[in-house]
């Protein structure tokens, strides 16, 4: 396919173990080399990644490091042939970082950041309704409670529970006896900003070669949704929460690194940050989900985020007043 519809011949294609959404492969033709997304789920919507694949260009015009798509020989950025879907990009040399971004890697992800939303916030999309935001911002806590429940049931019932299985129990126990605090959390919100963002900004989709920053990748189709949603979500990520000690300092850090590039960002906007990456977590089953209901493609990773996103969430609910504290100082000292 390589060959007929992009003139890549004799590709030699080798697995990169990485991805929930697309297959991936690291594609050697002669002395080049090539990304390559196989769109493997028959349902994924083709338009909506034709989508995506506009919005990295955008970003790219607007100073963010990014990888470029390599149109067909028809000029198209995605090709369906036979029943497979595949987009070619360039290569970009870099590695995510698992254990926690270090200062100089959080201050290139929060400058990144920061010229992602001042770019995309003028896009057309930015200023119509958000259904995704309706719903987070209403949340059906009995609906999850259930859903939990079902989860422990089908853990608690298996003859031979293996390691995962007994903290599938404690976490989700631990997660059903905090939910009754989501509405709480919810009415303390103030009026936050909503445009288009990158979507799925987190250390998986940021490449480093040292400390810097070499390519943001996957972005998703222009959806409104919250800035303080997206910052949050990189400033606090599990990994950082969990693993680094300083971790109030390392979020703020790089919250300080995007102001710097996006600097009418609404001081509700950074002060709220922290407790959105909170809501989100505490609302989210991802990865226990699938665990017992429907394996992902790479399922123990899955498993290993799941119980990270709930140590962060503990140690976040905890820390909140402290961290909205730190912010606060952030927000009214630029």
């Amino acid at each position: 396919m390589l060959a007929d519809t992009y003139g890549l011949h004799d590709a030699m294609l080798e697995r990169i173990p990485a991805g929930q959404v697309t297959v991936n492969y690291r594609a050697l033709v002669g002395d080049r080399v090539f990304f390559v997304k196989h769109y493997w789920n028959t349902e994924t919507d083709l338009a909506a990644e034709r989508e995506a694949i506009e919005q990295t260009r955008l970003a790219g015009l607007h100073g963010v490091p990014v990888a470029g798509v390599l149109p067909s020989i028809r000029g198209d950025t995605i090709v369906r042939q036979g029943g497979i879907a595949v987009s070619v990009w360039t290569w970009k040399d870099g590695e995510t970082v698992d254990d926690g971004l270090d200062p100089a890697q959080q201050r290139a992800a929060g400058r990144a950041l920061g010229r992602i939303h001042t770019g995309f916030a003028g896009h057309p999309a930015s200023f119509g309704p958000s259904a995704k935001l309706d719903r987070w911002l209403h949340p059906d806590i009995a609906e999850l409670d259930a859903t939990a429940g079902e989860l422990q049931e089908i853990a608690g019932r298996r003859r031979r529970r293996d390691a995962f299985d007994e903290q599938a129990l404690r976490t989700l126990a631990e997660r059903r006896a905090v939910l009754h605090r989501v509405p709480e959390l919810l009415s303390e919100l103030p009026q936050l900003t909503a445009q288009v963002l990158h979507g799925d900004y987190s250390p998986v989709n940021l490449l480093f070669q040292g400390d810097e920053l070499t390519a943001v990748l996957d972005f998703l189709p222009p959806d409104p949704f919250l800035i303080a949603y997206e910052l949050g979500r990189i400033a606090f990520d599990p990994r950082t929460v969990v693993l680094d000690e300083d971790w109030i300092a390392s979020g703020t850090n790089l919250v300080s690194a995007y102001v710097q590039t996006n600097p009418r960002v609404r001081a509700d906007d950074i002060t709220a940050c922290a407790r959105v990456a909170l809501l989100q977590l505490m609302t989210s089953l991802y990865g226990v989900r699938q665990h017992y209901l429907r394996p992902g493609l790479l399922q123990a990773d899955l498993d290993q985020f799941w119980l990270l996103r709930h140590a962060a969430s503990q140690r976040l609910l905890t820390g909140l007043g402290d961290v909205e504290s730190a912010l606060t100082r952030v927000a009214h000292h630029r």
